[in-house]
């Protein structure tokens, strides 16, 4: 599918000896494009491993779990089986069946990562997906972060290889290759505001506007361009990030626009962890809780999220927060690294320092070199000579506390090779007898 292989070349969504978890309902979408990374596999050098996931929702879920199983155990794929609760979580956490089916299955893709069972995961996401998601936010009251629909790859980790695929090129590839699926009974309901959107919106939108789907979508592409662009001229410095689910966001920041002022509040609630079900109405109560109410007001959002104004500070708290270690390699392209920004990466000839925040001779870096945050017992030999604590490091190099934490660094075990935007180890710094390098930039958002 050229679609497929040209957003897979674009956004570099996948490298030799990766490990791809393709999560699989059984449904057209993802039954797609399991036999389709399955199929490139190979050429590619990557594994291919099969997850379906039984949230116990329906009648049939256990047998859809069990056809995906048996369809991976026929065609030589690797696949694990989960069942959970999500209707148990849904009443224990106040959320959404949709929220807590969603959180049932990253929990499992996170397991799963964390384990290095897998180091990506692939999703069936397309543009029909996100034609509809785009408008499900706007319906909701988003703003352009909403209107711009869902990433193709996030946190460098989530990929969505179908985002430009229509439906009809899914369809027009099961049907090539006689592949089978299931049907989902319940997208036949339209009392899930999705499927409204899917089953009654969109034919009529489609029977007036035929290209409705890729002009939504190209839409959203737009609106993330304005997006990405407004957050890259943003300072919150002083947002300080306590841990443990705790951020302040100072109360003079509410003094700025509002459009500067809200994406500062998306972002303090993302480095703590909530990435849904914030949406513009909640904003507005929190900037009207900054400027208008007195101190020790308090107001509660979706999802135990608690909002306080403190003093000179507005204080969010996730009471679900669950830090977990997260780690991305080190390989050509770009990386989304949460609360710090993003970094770019490339092999280069050209040693020339002003072209990259770092260079880091290519043949000095061990293999199994990753980025991550930073750790305790983490140790640093700083360029020019000297080996002290990463802890220490820091605090001479006049790191805030609050932004420690979220630096991302490029470390074999317990060595650090690189601290992002800041410095390089003598270990790899390069020589005479360099011939290629790492060229790195760390682009910080934070």
């Amino acid at each position: 599918m050229k679609s497929i292989e040209r957003t897979i070349e674009k956004y570099n969504l996948i490298s030799p000896k990766d490990k791809i978890g393709v999560a699989v309902s059984g449904g057209k979408d993802s039954m797609c494009l399991l036999h389709y990374l399955h199929s490139i596999s190979k050429e590619r050098g990557f594994e291919c491993i099969a997850i379906t996931i039984d949230h116990s929702l329906r009648e049939t879920s256990d047998a859809d779990a069990e056809f995906v199983v048996n369809y991976c155990n026929k065609n030589g794929i690797k696949v694990y089986m989960y069942k959970v609760n999500a209707e148990r979580l849904s009443q224990d956490k106040g959320l959404s069946i949709e929220a807590a089916a969603r959180e049932c299955r990253f929990r499992i893709f996170k397991a799963l990562i964390n384990k290095k069972v897998i180091n990506k995961i692939a999703l069936g996401h397309h543009m029909q997906d996100q034609a509809e998601t785009i408008l499900l936010n706007i319906f909701r009251g988003s703003g352009i972060t909403g209107a711009s629909g869902m990433d193709v790859i996030r946190d460098g980790v989530y990929l969505r290889p179908l985002l430009n695929t229509s439906k009809s090129e899914i369809m027009a590839y099961i049907n090539s290759n006689d592949i089978p699926y299931v049907e989902d009974e319940t997208n036949a309901s339209n009392d899930y505001s999705r499927n409204f959107i899917r089953n009654m919106i969109m034919p009529l939108i489609r029977s007036r506007w035929q290209n409705a789907d890729s002009s939504i979508c190209t839409f959203g592409e737009l609106c993330k361009l304005d997006d990405d662009y407004i957050y890259s001229t943003i300072n919150d410095n002083a947002v300080v990030y306590e841990g443990d689910g705790v951020v302040k966001v100072p109360v003079n920041y509410f003094s700025y626009p509002v459009a500067a002022t809200n994406r500062i509040l998306r972002k303090a609630f993302k480095g703590i962890g909530i990435m849904a079900d914030i949406e513009r109405k909640h904003l507005k109560i929190i900037n009207s809780l900054a400027l208008e109410a007195e101190n020790g007001a308090k107001i509660t959002l979706p999802n135990k999220v608690s909002v306080i104004k403190e003093y000179n500070y507005i204080t969010i708290t996730n009471k679900n927060f669950t830090p977990e270690p997260k780690t991305w390699p080190l390989e050509r392209g770009k990386i989304d690294i949460p609360s710090f920004g993003m970094i770019e990466m490339q092999v280069t000839r050209k040693l020339e320092i002003g072209e990259f925040s770092h260079l880091m001779d290519y043949n000095k870096i061990p293999k199994n070199a990753i980025w991550r945050y930073r750790k305790d017992g983490d140790i640093f030999e700083k360029f020019g000579g000297g080996t002290k604590s990463l802890s220490d490091f820091l605090i001479d190099q006049k790191i805030p506390a609050r932004l420690r934490t979220f630096i991302p660094v490029l470390a074999s075990g317990n060595e650090i090779l690189c601290v992002a935007g800041v410095e390089i180890s003598n270990k790899v710094k390069v020589d005479e007898t360099t011939k290629t390098a790492w060229g790195i930039n760390a682009v910080r958002f934070s």
